[in-house]
């Protein structure tokens, strides 16, 4: 629980913001007025602290440069209704972490907090330990290639491009450039394109207007406007439809954009971090994809080598994922022999370095003792070889001689028990994959939770009754 100085003279803000911080599990203290709250910051300094600009008296600028002097850590998210250019660069040059226009949305403002909060819960960091902070391992040629690239461009706002098969780490890409750019203090925000159904993806994106479709019962922000000054990921870009291309590329070029539904026009300062696994190259030549959106966000593109192309740096990423497995599941430490690193490394991963990140934490949980052999891998070390992306194990013509038999004895309703029988594999195969946890399995399957609980219970259902 964090204690949060909330300070505002408008009592109808302090009580709507300090209930929903209550809510979220942080204590808070209100005060009306600086002087009350300099006091207050003078016999110790909470988590954080949140001020208007505008207070009767000394001014919130001023409190948080008093404040910043004489607890340099302290983040202050900063409020105000009047968001003109000098206040909002006055508020980061005194070091505020975040600033909230009124009036925000909750779900907003919680969001800074946290962002806020966990940026001073990271650890310190060492010099000699800089260069591994981020989730990006490896130590082969092709990843040094990579990590030259993300130093070379990351302090700059070009859009970058991110390539690579599925499960090599794009994001991961993305973040260490967000990271170790001028906006890093500012928000993150990732939008894989290929899981919203495409009637949903605008709004997504740009935010609505209430009464802009069914449904729409109040104003809603988009990516757009939540990684305001920081730095947008749009993932699987090569699935985007392309009547949205097009929204896309005025936002990259006029740096604007109305939401769905909305007459005001928003101007946006965020930088665009594309990713694909596809060939978009081809995709464009074919009329699939915008060429010259393709140029708008190809400015830099960084290639991620699938792990088959960089087998020497597997041992590498096997012990840091089964170190972190123990630690996140409460299980003792373990470790690998050298007979089983070389078998590790032997491996076609067609899941690249999530598939082998999934199988470090299986072989943490179902291996006993402390030393994980090559004997070890075993069934888990057959189908990291064989599952996975791609076709390893082709499915279609054992589904086809299936189909087949089933028409030819007569067989109703066909497609619809196809789809039952489908479901209930990739939800089965997702659970045990992520041992039991259903969010996880759902973000595996590009499903929310609660279509996935759905599911779940559907596929019980018709267990028990199988009329």
């Amino acid at each position: 629980m964090s204690e949060i100085f909330v300070i505002d003279d408008d009592r109808a803000v302090r009580f709507v913001l300090a209930t929903a911080l209550r809510d979220a599990g942080h204590s808070v203290t209100e005060f009306a007025d600086a002087e009350t709250a300099q006091r207050a910051l003078r016999r110790g300094a909470p988590a954080l602290l949140v001020c208007d600009v505008r207070l009767p008296g000394t001014n919130g600028l001023a409190l948080l440069r008093e404040a910043k002097a004489a607890h340099p850590d302290l983040p202050v998210i900063v409020m105000s209704a009047f968001t003109d250019v000098a206040t909002t660069a006055a508020a980061y040059r005194e070091g505020a972490a975040d600033y909230l226009a009124k009036p925000f949305d909750l779900d907003h403002a919680l969001a800074a907090v946290r962002r806020a909060l966990a940026e001073t819960a990271r650890p310190p960091t060492t010099p000699g330990e800089e260069a591994s902070r981020h989730a990006l391992l490896g130590e082969s040629a092709p990843m040094r290639e990579v990590f030259r690239l993300i130093g070379r461009v990351a302090a700059s706002d070009l859009s970058v491009l991110v390539t690579g098969e599925t499960g090599t780490g794009k994001e991961l890409v993305a973040r260490a450039l967000h990271e170790e750019s001028a906006r890093r203090a500012r928000p993150f925000v990732a939008l894989n394109t290929a899981a919203i159904p495409a009637e949903l993806l605008e709004s997504e994106l740009f935010g609505h207007e209430a009464g802009a479709f069914t449904g729409a019962q109040r104003r809603s922000s988009g990516r757009f406007e939540q990684a305001e000054g920081g730095t947008l990921f749009l993932d699987e870009i090569g699935d985007m439809p392309l009547a949205l291309q097009t929204r896309l590329l005025r936002v990259l070029a006029g740096g604007e954009f109305y939401r769905v539904g909305g007459r005001e026009l928003i101007r946006s300062d965020v930088r665009v971090i594309a990713a694909t696994h596809q060939d978009l190259d081809a995709r464009a030549a074919r009329g699939e994809f915008r060429a010259d959106l393709l140029h708008r966000l190809d400015v830099v593109r960084i290639h991620l080598p699938a792990l088959r192309d960089r087998r020497s740096d597997v041992p590498l990423l096997a012990k840091r994922f089964l170190a972190i497995a123990a630690g996140e599941l409460k299980l003792p430490e373990k470790h690998f022999t050298q007979t089983a690193l070389q078998a590790l490394a032997k491996m076609d991963f067609p899941g690249n370095v999530r598939q082998l990140e999934n199988l470090c934490r299986r072989l943490a949980v179902i291996t006993t003792g402390a030393s994980i052999r090559r004997e070890d891998l075993g069934e888990a070390g057959t189908r990291a070889a064989t599952a996975g992306a791609g076709t390893a194990l082709p499915w279609e013509p054992v589904l086809r001689g299936w189909a087949d038999a089933e028409l030819a004895a007569g067989a109703r309703d066909l497609h619809a028990s196809a789809r039952e029988r489908f479901d209930r594999v990739l939800l089965d195969a997702a659970l045990a994959a992520h041992m039991g946890h259903r969010q996880n399995a759902a973000k595996a399957l590009g499903l929310g939770r609660n279509t996935l609980t759905r599911k779940l219970g559907s596929s019980r259902r018709r267990d028990k009754d199988p009329r």
